[in-house]
């Protein structure tokens, strides 16, 4: 399969003459807009989330709740790539870490950036913070969709080998294999599943910290799996066995972590339902 002929570049701009000197061209890239289509796409449905009773956010809330949400996914999926995918880099040139236009950003790092966002903003709202968790949980997968896009566009994060029809090759692989369209595998998975999975979960009451349990169960079930044709970084390879990619290092507790909160959730949300009898 051809890869369809993308420019990473969706436009530039100037250059302009400005006190004499010539600034630009500004290339504005795909993937920084997929970030901007992923906010707007998260204020949507933030808004009409928060148009429903019981809803622990008010429509008024939502501008600042995102704010703090893209601070968190920007800093923490900066830190977070820095810290699990390239330390050593970061010890030889520590300035690298702020350098986010040379590329490098991490999922895992990202929610841990969120969920620490959630909990300042929880508290200065004055809300629990499951209840704040819950109400983002289906408002992120989306997002992760357009940022595999970006992906996809930007030939990043390609996956392995592959003899299937559906192999593609892309034009920056200094290989030049078919490869699996992996982004695209998370892009769907990840991205639209997930958010059709939890938008009809939370369409209903559920226990506290039930919302937030099915996200990391599906998404670290949903990651776990496309790494076994994703490439795995050149500088890290396999981390365990000769199969265990450092990506389902990062899963595998989270798929464990939200098994226990479901489980935890429906056992409280069971008693509480026994004791209000």
């Amino acid at each position: 399969m051809k890869y369809p002929d993308l420019d990473p570049v969706a436009f530039s701009i100037g250059p302009v003459e400005l006190f004499g000197s010539s600034w630009g061209p500004l290339s504005v890239h795909w993937y920084g807009l997929m970030y901007l289509a992923a906010f707007l796409c998260a204020g949507f449905i933030a808004n009409r989330r928060a148009r429903k009773a019981h809803s622990p956010v008010t429509p008024a809330q939502v501008e600042d709740l995102i704010m703090y949400g893209a601070f968190g996914v920007i800093l923490g999926g900066r830190f977070g790539y820095v810290l699990f995918y390239n330390f050593d880099r970061f010890l030889e040139d520590p300035l690298w870490l702020i350098r986010i236009w040379e590329g490098g950003m991490s999922f895992h790092g990202g929610l841990l950036g969120v969920l620490i966002a959630m909990f300042v903003y929880g508290r200065r709202i004055n809300r629990g913070f499951f209840q704040i968790t819950d109400f983002i949980a289906p408002i992120v997968p989306l997002g992760l969709g357009f940022g595999r896009l970006g992906n996809f566009i930007g030939q990043e994060l390609w996956g392995r080998q592959t003899d299937g029809p559906w192999g593609m090759v892309f034009p920056r692989d200094p290989e030049a294999l078919a490869r699996h369209p992996s982004q695209l595998y998370q892009a769907a998975l990840e991205g639209l599943l997930l958010f059709i999975i939890l938008i009809w979960f939370s369409a209903k009451p559920r226990p506290r910290m039930a919302v937030s349990g099915l996200f990391l169960v599906c998404y670290g079930s949903f990651r776990f799996l496309v790494e076994f044709v994703r490439e795995p970084d050149n500088h890290i390879n396999f981390d365990l066995f000769g199969w265990v990619t450092r990506g389902q290092v990062l899963s595998a507790p989270m798929i464990l972590i939200g098994l226990i909160m479901l489980a935890l959730a429906y056992r409280k949300g069971a008693a509480n339902a026994k004791n209000a009898k």
